[in-house]
């Protein structure tokens, strides 16, 4: 029998070792091999500081909002967000019209909304190998559409994929591959013509040379004047994202490689196969809020609506691809309702009070049990303390991102976990004063009173899956951060007082006579 409880020390022990190692305030990561990962404290918008944006769908109430569409918008600020580089970003969709954003420690909040705030514009544009060479490291271009000669200050997710040579766009074959409908945007289906003279030197008509982005070049005078500060290219939109009706990545006809593969609208059709027929060979650029994402040769004319960008894409990558093509833009239009910035000195100081009361909290119980219950309180709070240090373990190996409510959470498990072992102690202390020996004194405190620890718990649990659920559906980001940590401190506390007690009560009392020794016992 003891031998049993020595093995389970044993494993508690290297429990403990790992827990404290975890939670060291300087604690290099784990980094074996290609796998990196730091292990640190994840703090929330309310003790780092940073911005608290609610959004809504600015459409009229009679308009339906469809759940996947809500979704969509979700994914796309997740992925607009992560430019930015916030660390852990919180995106939730709140009710049926709203998505609450959280970006702590985030450094320009007009920045910030303004690029979740964009629609986004994906335009299909005109390139030469010349443009290409000349795009700068940020991938970013004017174009032509909508006479915009700026680019914007939003920055879009998807960074720039210039594959020159490597992509080509194809017809697609005559069963076209299965996809998901997108919501159009509101940009105009045709892109705007841009009217030039014409340009001598390049013996192209007007029309020709608007068309084909080429920009006029003045010859310098003979005498010695400053040059003029040379205005970047405006290249052509030849169609776009609005005319893109499906769009899916699949494996090619050979199995062996993905591709692209990509459905369009009837007008689009017609103004992509007109444009693929007198420019095949050259390449076709995919922008994305007048950032490059992809610029695939134009290797067949495509007069059907159906296409295909093929290359040396993985599954990932061409996946990318194609939800960048499927969702560049936000299928719906959204203002902000509630734009909160959190001053990092708040933050510092809840963090050190909420730290603080844990300490004492922690400290309180702990001297209650010493006092109450004697050397089964003292070894009770051994595990008390490893019960603290395994559940922030969690927290960091999770990782939970922690704020005020969470942190109340997890004070409150503090004396859920100690619930338990005033439970087990009680029912050892009435079977001690009926005559049993400590050994079946122990064993019985814990069988009778199992029944309440499992279904007071187990509220406790339930009462936490709903208040997470309510989190989650209503964007109470609040009400879920206390319910995940303290649902988190029950299933530790359950450990801790049915396994890491029991252990220490045979292994410490077996050896000890209660007759010789009944104050030990509060008996």
């Amino acid at each position: 029998m003891k031998r049993s409880y020595i093995g389970r020390l044993i494993a508690i022990v290297l429990l403990a070792a790992g827990a404290v190692w975890t939670v060291l305030p300087n604690n290099p990561g784990i980094h074996i091999g290609s796998y990196d990962r730091d292990v640190r404290v994840v703090r929330g918008l309310d003790l780092q500081g940073g911005l608290r944006v609610l959004l809504e769908v600015d459409l009229p109430q009679e308009v339906t909002v469809e759940a996947d569409q809500m979704e969509t918008v979700k994914g796309i600020i997740e992925k607009r967000v992560n430019a930015l580089g916030v660390t852990e970003p919180i995106v939730q969709v709140a009710g049926s019209r709203r998505v609450l954003v959280e970006l702590p420690g985030i450094g320009d909040p007009s920045q910030a909304v303004e690029a979740i705030q964009e629609t986004g514009l994906l335009e299909f544009v005109e390139l030469t190998r010349a443009d290409l060479a000349a795009l700068g490291t940020d991938g970013l271009l004017q174009t032509d559409f909508g006479q915009e000669l700026t680019a914007p200050s939003s920055q879009a997710s998807a960074t720039p994929t210039a594959i020159e040579g490597t992509q080509t766009v194809s017809p697609a074959s005559s069963a076209p591959p299965s996809a998901t409908t997108v919501p159009a945007d509101n940009t105009d289906s045709a892109p705007t013509q841009q009217a030039t003279a014409g340009n001598a030197a390049t013996g192209m008509p007007a029309a020709t040379a608007a068309e084909a982005g080429v920009t006029t070049a003045v010859a310098p005078s003979a005498t010695a004047e400053p040059l003029p500060t040379p205005t970047p290219k405006v290249l052509h939109t030849v169609m776009t994202g609005a005319e893109i009706e499906s769009v899916v990545a699949a494996r090619d006809q050979a199995g062996v490689a993905y591709e692209v593969a990509f459905t369009l609208k009837p007008n689009g059709a017609q103004v992509f196969g007109d444009y693929t027929s007198t420019h095949v060979g050259e390449i076709l650029g995919i922008v994305l809020d007048k950032r490059l994402i992809s610029a695939p040769v134009i290797n067949d004319a495509i007069t059907e609506g159906q296409g295909r960008i093929t290359g040396r894409f993985t599954y990932e990558e061409a996946n990318t691809l194609a939800v960048q093509l499927r969702y560049g833009s936000l299928p719906l239009p959204l203002k902000v309702v509630e734009s909160k910035t959190v001053g990092p000195t708040l933050g510092q100081d809840s963090l050190r009070k909420s730290t603080i009361a844990g300490v004492i909290g922690l400290a309180v119980i702990a001297l209650f049990m010493a006092l109450y219950y004697r050397l089964p309180g003292i070894l009770a709070d051994l595990a008390l303390l490893l019960y603290a240090t395994l559940t922030f373990a969690l927290f960091k190996l999770l990782p939970v991102t922690l704020t005020l409510p969470g942190i109340a959470g997890f004070v409150l498990s503090i004396g859920v976990a100690v619930d338990a072992n005033v439970l087990i102690f009680e029912r050892m202390k009435e079977e001690l004063r009926a005559g049993k020996n400590l050994r079946v004194a122990i064993d019985l405190g814990f069988s009778r009173a199992w029944p309440s620890i499992r279904d007071s718990n187990l509220s406790t649990l339930i009462t936490c899956a709903i208040l997470f659920w309510f989190g989650n559906t209503f964007g109470a980001s609040i009400v879920k951060g206390f319910s995940l940590t303290l649902a988190l401190g029950v299933l530790v506390s359950l450990f801790t007082a049915i396994t890491v007690t029991r252990t220490f009560l045979h292994l410490v009392l077996d050896s000890i006579r209660l007759d010789e020794h009944p104050r030990l016992f509060g008996v």
